[in-house]
């Protein structure tokens, strides 16, 4: 690189070093580089902090979604619980992060604004002070230097044109004797010429040395004095540097979740209740819930007076009810409605680059035989008949309708051999409910 003195216009830098004349200014605007540098760090943490968030904010709607579809979805027992806790851990893990992007935002990037704006003091009419003094003590020690740099360059300068001017008279004087045609006069002006350039050459000489023993003389306070400014800018960079090194170390510790407590607690418990699962246990709840093991209402002799409707009994394992007209045939084996995990799975848009092969998914919204819902279809079977309510019924599944003795509803489908009817609440709720809960409408 080379670079011309502000005072010492005409003297060219023949290399890079640093003792060549202007080339202090990388060491001057290494000062301006680290208050930059105090801003690139600062807007460095700034994306990483929003970063963080985002991917916290992910992480906790995607936990919430996939809460809502597991819980509304046909997975049971300890499966599921094992299941959502990979939800509990996204909902810890994001906190983390979130704890993260504070970090980052309030200790670190605080801390590096407050470093630069002490260490940097902005001037007036531009610039920093720090670069100014820096520059002013360059320049100062450089001077003196440069001015007798200057002289030695135009003392050789002339001795060289000295030079060549003696080897041109020379040359002519040489030439001068195989013309025949030049008087002797001319001849001694040549040679006379000659003498006069070389005394000019031991003038030109003498004077070159001199310049060149006095900047000689003069280079070791002019290192010495270059040392002494070039010192008090490496402690100023010293400092930087250190500082820099005291940030990361702290950035890093802030990113790396691997030593907090908390982090390595979330993913123990999710290990336990992973390995909670218990298989035999959720076959053993399914078969009393929904299998062979379920309580049931065997039909039994009846008085004429015993055939007035009546409420269902209700199951002694929590489950359904069995209707009076019900066949004995258990209400958990009814066919679902629908095989679609809910009306809110229907409506979620999942990313467009996922690879997963979306026929497989069980929350898709048709049934493993195909058969789409059947409330999707306005189509009804059969003529539509009002009804009124005899007893309250509340829904026990999400298909089922739910309503209090005396409300009209309308009846959409006849009775179905387990007792059962599809109908429509008044406010365009379709579902299942008991066919001796309600009596026609005169």
């Amino acid at each position: 690189m080379s670079v011309t003195y502000d005072d010492s216009v005409g003297v060219e830098v023949s290399s890079d070093s640093f003792w060549e004349v202007g080339n202090y200014k990388r060491t001057v605007k290494r000062i301006d580089d680290g208050h930059r540098l105090c801003s690139d760090l600062m807007n460095c943490l700034h994306e990483r902090a929003r970063i963080e968030k985002a991917y916290a904010q992910q992480l906790t709607e995607w936990a919430r979604r996939w809460r809502q579809l597991v819980e509304k979805g046909p997975q049971y027992g300890t499966v599921e619980k094992a299941w959502m806790a990979f939800m509990s851990e996204a909902e810890r893990v994001s906190e983390l992060h979130l704890e993260v992007k504070a970090s980052l935002m309030n200790d670190d990037f605080e801390k590096i604004k407050n470093w630069q704006k002490e260490a940097f003091h902005k001037q007036m009419m531009g610039g920093f002070k720090e670069t100014k003094e820096a520059e002013d003590g360059f320049r100062k020690a450089q001077k003196p230097w440069a001015k007798k740099l200057k002289e030695v360059e135009a003392a050789k300068k002339a001795h060289h044109a000295a030079c060549k001017e003696e080897k041109l008279a020379i040359s002519r004087e040489a030439n001068s004797k195989a013309d025949p045609s030049l008087n002797p006069e001319q001849l001694k002006k040549l040679q006379d010429k000659i003498e006069k350039c070389k005394q000019d050459v031991l003038k030109t000489k003498e004077k070159y040395e001199k310049s060149l023993k006095e900047l000689d003389q003069g280079t070791p306070q002019y290192m010495e004095n270059m040392e002494q400014v070039f010192e008090q800018c490496q402690q100023f960079e010293e400092k930087r540097l250190r500082f820099f090194r005291e940030v990361l170390l702290e950035v890093q510790k802030h990113l790396d979740l691997s030593n907090v407590a908390g982090y390595k607690a979330i993913y123990h418990d999710l290990e336990q209740s992973i390995r909670a699962a218990d298989a035999v246990e959720d076959l053993r709840w399914f078969r009393a819930n929904h299998g062979p093991g379920m309580a049931m209402n065997w039909p039994q002799f009846e008085e004429p007076s015993a055939l007035s409707p009546k409420a269902p009994v209700p199951s002694p394992c929590g489950g359904r009810g069995l209707t009076p007209s019900a066949s004995p045939v258990l209400r958990a084996l009814r066919p679902p409605l629908s095989c679609s995990v809910s009306s809110y799975e229907k409506t979620q848009s999942y990313p467009t680059d996922w690879s997963d092969d979306e026929s497989n998914n069980p929350f898709s919204s048709t049934d493993a035989n195909g058969d789409s819902n059947p409330f999707d279809d306005d189509a009804t079977s059969g003529t539509e008949v009002r009804v009124r309510a005899l007893y309250d019924y509340e829904g026990q599944e999400h298909d089922e309708l739910s309503f209090k003795a005396g409300d009209e509803l309308t009846k959409m489908e006849d009775e179905d051999e387990q007792g059962w009817c599809k109908g429509r609440l008044d406010n365009g709720q379709v579902g299942l409910y008991p066919a001796n809960y309600v009596e026609a409408i005169q």
